[in-house]
């Protein structure tokens, strides 16, 4: 076997890794709104806990290989701090905006135009970056997206919400959208734990100012409270969010977007078997056509 046939198949076997992350990262993910949901401190506050929390885990994480990497690159100068800054900020923007959202139009509305995001990361990708976009990628993505309106109960759930709490939902998408981009051009340079850390880090001091001025109750007053945070901190946003930013070093930015369309699936799901929320065809049907597209644009 030649040497370019080993790159060839070890780079594959990579891709096809990341993309099991990225899936595994995404239905993990999509527990967040069951954590949300359940918890008994304001939104913003909520949205705090999940990133400051998140930071034990990665810390511990950070110790324990602190003296077995010699060679991972660590951030030097103000150049590359202000860089793994960036993604925190819009992550921090992505979860205050959404969670804004929620209060300000119907939760249908909120969750649909926050998973637009695929959409501002595949423009920004063409302008920004000549990111090549295949016609196969673009059919996919729109029967993706066609997949979670109808799994949020078709158009006529756009007819429950409130156009400014619409607009901030958008807001969301652009914000995460901007997270997926700036992550993706930060992977080349720097590991998972180190984008993780900083991104993580700089989120949590972002939101907690907007926690502390716009919310009260900021600290959680029962087991309860705090184990659904701690569930949200540890599951969803360490876990999740570890494997997200591990594949972006791997698949393109365009595509891991709209992977994580699998989100509204696995929390419609994760609804009907702890909140009881039934899941009748319309939900089934959209959640298998979402699958159909990010298939048909792994293709493209």
């Amino acid at each position: 076997m030649s040497s370019a046939t080993t790159v060839t198949s070890a780079t594959s076997a990579s891709q096809r890794l990341a993309l099991t992350a990225l899936i595994l990262g995404a239905a993990t993910i999509g527990c967040s709104p069951i954590f949300v949901r359940l918890s008994e401190v304001g939104s913003l506050t909520t949205a705090f806990w999940r990133v400051a929390l998140a930071m034990i885990p990665l810390l511990i994480w950070s110790g324990a290989t602190s003296g077995s990497v010699q060679t991972e690159r660590r951030p030097a100068g103000l150049k590359d701090r202000l860089a793994l800054i960036v993604p925190g900020f819009m992550l921090a923007g992505d979860l205050a905006a959404w969670h804004i959202s929620l209060h300000m139009t119907s939760v249908a509305n909120a969750t649909l135009l926050a998973n637009m995001a695929p959409i501002f990361v595949t423009l920004a990708s063409w302008l920004l970056f000549r990111t090549r976009i295949s016609g196969t990628f673009m059919a996919g993505l729109f029967l993706a997206l066609v997949g979670v309106v109808v799994l949020k109960g078709g158009p006529a759930a756009f007819t429950g919400g409130n156009m400014a709490g619409d607009a901030v939902a958008i807001v969301a998408a652009i914000f995460y959208a901007g997270y997926m981009l700036s992550l993706a051009r930060l992977r080349s340079q720097f590991s998972t734990l180190t984008a993780m850390l900083w991104t993580t880090g700089s989120a949590a001091v972002f939101i907690l100012p907007m926690a502390l001025v716009f919310e009260t109750g900021f600290w959680p007053q029962t087991l309860f409270a705090w184990a659904m945070l701690l569930g949200l901190a540890w599951m969803t946003h360490a876990s999740g969010q570890g494997l997200i930013i591990y594949a972006l070093a791997w698949l393109p930015p365009a595509f891991s977007s709209l992977t994580l369309l699998i989100q509204p699936v696995m929390a419609a799901i994760l609804a009907w078997l702890i909140l009881g929320e039934a899941i009748g065809p319309m939900q089934a049907i959209g959640g298998a056509v979402v699958l159909a597209g990010i298939f048909v644009a792994r293709r493209g």
